[in-house]
């Protein structure tokens, strides 16, 4: 009996990426790069915005701007989902690009603090939604085999975008104004048509709406694995799945990778934020505070490259702790005022450990989640961490504010060092409940 086109088997995937493969992969980086510049700019501009007292803005309201946009992060990223099902993750990429485009352009001509925070968060709303949004896209396309090296390829666009940011302050903001800085965050609207006309829509998106034909035409063409179909899961699925992660002994497990996470993001824009102003509060020079937010994201891009590889190595849990006590001592040292060279290798090697730190949260959680319940257990741990990216930039705000701004870098030391302890009781539990039921089996089966 021959099969119809809906029921064939998947193409073998070329040893070789496919064209479809680099085309996605390059598309998403590149709106990714834009995510990273529209994120860290905010952070490339403040010291300027409060030397100058723009708006008569003071710390403590800087930090509530710095919340503003991860906000917005979190609602972007918890519905971000909900949104790609409806309208398929290509239109979603393309209205995030646009609405953080657009909303730099707020900032950019906004004569008020109030103004200035509608367009920070509308912004963080297009960030939060893409990421996970394009993770997901370039997890369809990507060669059999090559997944995971293709999600860190392009989580380093983040990083280049933050580098990016930098290097816009530093010739821009000087000579022409902050504003000039946001102008350049509205450029990605030029992309937009690009996205449009040579971005495919996600295998998976077409195969869940029924749309086959389409999708082994392109699986087909560009030889890449068709993703099989998967059952539609009710709100009552949901809803059970999530109340799983609290079944039994299971509440404390959750609950220690939701605080491992809270503190992990806390640090991460907390550093991002506010990594220039206060290391201008040290005694460096503008340009040379920059600078540091160059290296810092060079180290994020290290790291990203290298955590994946220790982690397949030596366990995801193991390396997610050790990193997280290195960060902490390495934000902890940025409080020290050293020789320029040494500090410059401090700043990036703080980069390398903190922002793959909390990537390997994620990773541990996958991997001692059952295959059902995965994607919920990632995804919450990934939610209640925004509160600590939202928790962060306030918290160095207020440090500021109340002439304590030594204490930042301390503070955020102390949440690299929670979530080290948090994500290690969590990894010796998981430990000891497997070797528990490893115990229970071997019993059963000898009677």
């Amino acid at each position: 009996m021959s099969s119809s086109p809906s029921s064939s088997p998947s193409p073998a995937v070329s040893p070789r990426v496919g064209r479809l493969a680099l085309l996605v992969i390059g598309l998403c980086w590149l709106a990714v790069l834009f995510d990273g510049l529209d994120m860290f700019i905010y952070g490339s501009v403040l010291p300027h915005l409060l030397e100058t007292k723009t708006f008569g803005l003071t710390a403590d309201q800087a930090g509530d701007l710095g919340s503003y946009a991860t906000f917005g992060m979190l609602v972007g990223a918890l519905t971000a989902g909900t949104v790609a099902d409806r309208i398929g993750r290509k239109q979603l990429m393309i209205g995030c690009v646009t609405l953080f485009s657009l909303a730099s352009g707020i900032c950019a001509v906004s004569g008020s603090v109030e103004v200035f925070g509608l367009g920070r968060t509308l912004a963080g709303v297009g960030l939060g939604g893409l990421l996970p949004t394009a993770i997901s896209m370039v997890s369809d396309y990507a060669p059999r085999g090559r997944t995971a090296l293709t999600i860190g390829m392009l989580m380093t666009a983040h990083h280049a975008g933050g580098i990016l940011s930098a290097y816009v302050a530093k010739w821009l903001v000087e000579p022409v104004g902050w504003r000039a800085a946001f102008w350049v965050c509205v450029l990605p609207l030029l992309f937009v048509p690009v996205l449009l006309k040579l971005l495919p829509e996600s295998l998976s998106f077409l195969v869940a709406k029924g749309r086959t034909d389409e999708a082994h035409a392109l699986a087909e063409r560009f030889e890449v694995q068709l993703p099989a179909a998967a059952g539609k899961k009710t709100a009552a699925d949901r809803w059970d799945a999530l109340l799983a992660l609290f079944r039994g002994g299971e509440w404390l497990q959750t609950l220690l990778y939701w605080l491992a996470s809270f503190g992990g993001l806390l640090l991460v824009y907390g550093v991002a934020t506010w990594l220039p102003t206060l290391m201008r509060a040290e005694g460096y020079e503008l340009a040379n505070a920059l600078t540091f937010v160059v290296v810092f994201n060079l180290g994020g891009i290290v790291g990203m490259l290298v955590a994946g590889r220790a982690a397949d190595r030596f366990g995801a849990p193991r390396i997610s702790a050790i990193w997280f006590a290195l960060t902490a001592i390495g934000v902890f040292l940025l409080g020290v005022h050293m020789n320029q060279a040494v500090t410059m290798l401090v700043v990036f090697l703080t980069g390398v450990f903190l922002n793959s730190a909390q990537t390997m949260i994620y990773a541990t959680v996958s991997i001692r989640s059952t295959p059902d319940n995965r994607a919920t257990a990632v995804g919450w741990t990934s939610g209640m961490g925004r509160f600590g990216a939202v928790f962060g930039p306030w918290l160095g705000g207020q440090l500021l504010a109340s002439g304590n701004g030594d204490w930042g870098f301390t503070s955020f030391a102390i949440a690299g060092l929670s979530s080290m302890v948090f994500i290690g009781i969590a990894a010796l539990r998981s430990s000891k409940q497997g070797e528990r039921v490893g115990v229970e089996q071997e019993l059963v089966g000898t009677h």
